[in-house]
Order: structure tokens, then C-alpha cells, then sequence
């Protein structure tokens, strides 16, 4: 038996994402649409909820700290190892006191382990920071226990003076203390801005 929750204002959507920081509210907006789901089938490959049109804040000690949108959320709860399921992508915004914009990251999918309160982000995982700096990576984890994110991939940082590359990354969770295991490259930003130039040039004429 399935049953159909239309239009809900509040979603439980990224509860445990700072479950262990007190005075934590979440609450959604837009035009969510939320299933719960007999478990019928295997835990292991059939959801226990489904929500499209996800559209959800987080606030902290009366502060908003993060609005997050998906098109879809998957929750398997009864699997041997519960986790969430974000298939079609994640775009998360985070915010100051003031409301003002101080980083985002977006992932073409994500999955969330509850217990381990383990974030995985995979495929053109994009990132900003407060200073501007553009991280772009093909995986990326975030543990909330230590409060870090990290990779063994391939990333490219892009800050207003150089571009760095390398494998391996190592970061606290504002992304602006940040460690490159093994640096392959770090070029002046210039450098990129003339090549891009008479790469223009040259296709035009």
C-alpha cells in the first residue's frame, strides 16, 4: 500500500546533516512530494521513501545555514547500512548570519550514510568557498564527524591568482583551509586567461 503526501511545508530532508549540533531546524519549501513505501521488496535496492522536488533549509540557533534543492531523494532506511539516495543530483547553498551567500557545492549524485553521517558526492562535484575559490573534483566526501572533506581524486582549484591541480585533497568544512596531497601543477591565472584568449582568436578567424 503506498500513500501520496502532496504540498508538505515541513520535510525531515537532511535531519542527521547537522544532527549533532544542537537547536537544528529544518524545514522545506516549494511543492515537494513525499511516498512512504511498504518494504515489500529488498531493503538493499528498494526505497523506503521517495521525494521529488525537493526544496529544503537548515537553521541553526535561528540562523538559516543551508538551502538545499534535489529533483529526487531516496531514503533506504531498512538496509543493512541506511543511506539516502540523491540519483539526479544535489545543489546545496550555505549562508552567514546575514543571509548572504558564502559558498555552495552541487554533485551530479550523492549518497548519505545516517549512521556513519558520511557524505559522498560523485561526478563534476562543484564548490565555492567565501573568498571565491572554484573547486571542481569527480568525488568528493564529506565526514561530519570530523568535520572535513576530502578526496583521493583528481581536483582543480581555481583562486584569483593561480590555478592549482593535483591529487589527493584534505579540507575543514568552510573549504578554505585546504591541503593538495600530490600537487601536479600551479600555474599564474594570467597564463590561463592569454591561452583562452588566443584560443578565441583563433577560432573566430
Amino acid at each position: 500500500m503506498e500513500r501520496n503526501h502532496k504540498s508538505m511545508r515541513m520535510v525531515p530532508l537532511m535531519l542527521a546533516l547537522l544532527a549533532s549540533v544542537p537547536g537544528v531546524i529544518v524545514s522545506g519549501c516549494g511543492e515537494e512530494k513525499r511516498e512512504t513505501i511498504a518494504i515489500t521488496a529488498d531493503p538493499e535496492t528498494f526505497p523506503t521513501m521517495r521525494t521529488i522536488d525537493v526544496s529544503t533549509t537548515i537553521s541553526d540557533s535561528g540562523y538559516t545555514r543551508y538551502h538545499i534543492t534535489s529533483p529526487l531523494w531516496l531514503m533506504f532506511e531498512e538496509a543493512q547500512e541506511p543511506h539516502w539516495n540523491f540519483p539526479e543530483g544535489i545543489y546545496v547553498v550555505k549562508f552567514d548570519n546575514n543571509m548572504k551567500e558564502n559558498g555552495s557545492f552541487t554533485a551530479d549524485t550523492a549518497t548519505y550514510w545516517s549512521v556513519l553521517k558520511l557524505w559522498r558526492f560523485d561526478r563534476n562535484v562543484r564548490m565555492k568557498n567565501i573568498n571565491g575559490d572554484r573547486f571542481l573534483t569527480q568525488q568528493l566526501f564529506w565526514d561530519q564527524t570530523a568535520r572535513k572533506f576530502y578526496s583521493d581524486s583528481f581536483i582543480h582549484i581555481e583562486r584569483s591568482d593561480r590555478i592549482i591541480e593535483g591529487y589527493g585533497f584534505e579540507s575543514d568544512e568552510s573549504m578554505t583551509q585546504y591541503t593538495i596531497r600530490r600537487p601536479s601543477g600551479i600555474f599564474p591565472t594570467s597564463d590561463f586567461v592569454s591561452r583562452r584568449g588566443e584560443g578565441d582568436n583563433g577560432r573566430a578567424n
